[in-house]
């Protein structure tokens, strides 16, 4: 089993930075993929990047040039850099796992889940 837990989301400024954290329990991590998505009220959890074992990255359009996946095997970490926030962005984060060594942008296709990190974005 493997557990997910998020840190880093908080209140920031339209055209502020946040770095999310996704630290994950047991020795597997290495050879998952790993995702983020986000979800607001109402709407399907929205597809964000994934990075596969080997660290290639794959980024819905929303996102690519200004947000960063990336991980840290031996800290069992994987983390999100987010640059250039926009009010848009405001949503529930998650980080999720996939015992595969690629990753995929469905999260029907993921088998661990955080509980998730809000980031709001708001002057």
């Amino acid at each position: 089993q493997v557990q997910l837990v998020e840190s880093g989301g908080g209140l920031v400024q339209p055209g502020g930075s946040l770095k999310l954290s996704c630290a994950a329990s047991g020795r597997t991590f290495a050879r998952f993929s790993m995702g983020w998505f986000r979800q607001v009220p109402g709407k399907q959890r929205q597809f964000l990047t994934f990075v596969h074992w080997n660290g290639g990255t794959y980024y819905a359009d929303s996102v690519e040039g200004r947000f960063t996946i990336s991980r840290e095997n031996d800290k069992n970490t994987v983390y999100l850099q987010m640059n250039s926030l926009k009010p848009e962005d405001t949503a529930v984060y998650y980080c999720a796992g996939r015992d595969s060594y690629l990753g995929s942008r469905l999260p029907d296709e993921y088998d661990y889940w955080g509980q998730g990190t809000q980031v709001t974005v708001s002057s």
